[in-house]
């Protein structure tokens, strides 16, 4: 039986090499990621009675309330040729992807103290994890979809094929924003608190149960009406820096037939969410060192 001779092997320790080393480590803890995601999984509608159901009942509420409020009430067109029901849940499907991700993945690194606190790993997979997660419930969501389109008889544009570059947008938009928020919330509680409220705030904000071009309709008319016209492209444009405005706008781009896309505005969202995902993983790593003694 040969024996393992440990002069075959050299160990090497140098100051930063855990520096250097930090994005080969996210893959070799890959399983971890798997790990984490599979628990988050488990947990998550444990000890409720309709579990799982829960990812179509929120935004199937939510789609015939907007309905009633926005084209019942408020009388606001669709988009294209989609019943104003379609629209809706077209926009509230990157919405609910972006609300789940940011909601669980910025009490991720608290919630997992103790393993943060006890064993060296990229602290980076923990939020990570969380995010994959609400993938999860997008995926139920979207089954969701089908049905409604099957129901109302309508078929999606031949758009749909670049969904899935609108999905990694979304994806990109949820893990800048929901790392940011992560890393703050270990040193400031108080995000625990301000990240509801951004969430109830966003999708206001946002054109879930509406469509931007009556946004940018009823701004332009209003800014003519008092002799402001040159104000309106600022606006658009200040309106265009929540990423989420691309992303949604592109959902219906891609899936709508006949659906109008601004693509000036759609690069400013783009641009918005690339600056918060540059600076979210700055801002992550710098602060990582210290989470085992603040956490």
């Amino acid at each position: 039986m040969k024996e393992n001779d440990s002069s075959d092997y050299d160990l090497f320790i140098k100051a930063g090499q855990t520096e250097s080393n930090y994005w080969k480590d996210l893959w070799r803890y890959r399983e971890l990621f798997y790990i984490l995601t599979w628990r988050d999984l488990k947990v998550r509608y444990k000890q409720t009675v309709l579990g799982i159901a829960w990812s179509v009942i929120r935004p199937l509420l939510t789609m015939i309330i907007f309905t009633v409020v926005f084209s019942g009430v408020a009388g606001l067109p669709s988009e294209g040729n989609a019943p104003y029901a379609v629209m809706v849940y077209v926009g509230l499907l990157p919405w609910q992807f972006f609300a789940n991700a940011l909601s669980e993945s910025s009490n991720s690194l608290v919630g997992s103290a103790n393993l943060i606190s006890k064993v060296y790993f990229p602290r980076l997979i923990i939020p990570t994890a969380s995010i994959i997660t609400a993938c999860v419930d997008f995926l139920i969501s979207f089954v969701l979809l089908l049905i409604l389109m099957a129901v109302y008889q309508y078929v999606p544009s031949w758009k749909i094929i670049f969904l899935p570059f609108f999905l990694l947008v979304a994806f990109l938009a949820a893990f800048g924003v929901g790392l940011l928020l992560t890393a703050m919330n270990v040193k400031y509680r108080d995000f625990k608190y301000i990240i509801p409220f951004i969430i109830q705030f966003g999708v206001y904000i946002s054109p879930v149960g509406f469509s931007s071009n009556i946004v940018y309709e009823k701004l332009g008319k209003k800014m003519i009406e008092m002799n402001m016209d040159w104000l309106t492209d600022y606006l658009v444009a200040l309106y265009a820096l929540n990423p989420m405005v691309g992303v949604i706008d592109g959902f219906r781009w891609s899936i709508i037939g006949n659906a109008q896309m601004n693509w000036s505005m759609f690069s400013v969202s783009i641009i918005m969410c690339l600056l918060i995902l540059g600076y979210a993983v700055y801002y992550f790593r710098k602060t990582e060192k210290t989470f085992a003694d603040v956490i």
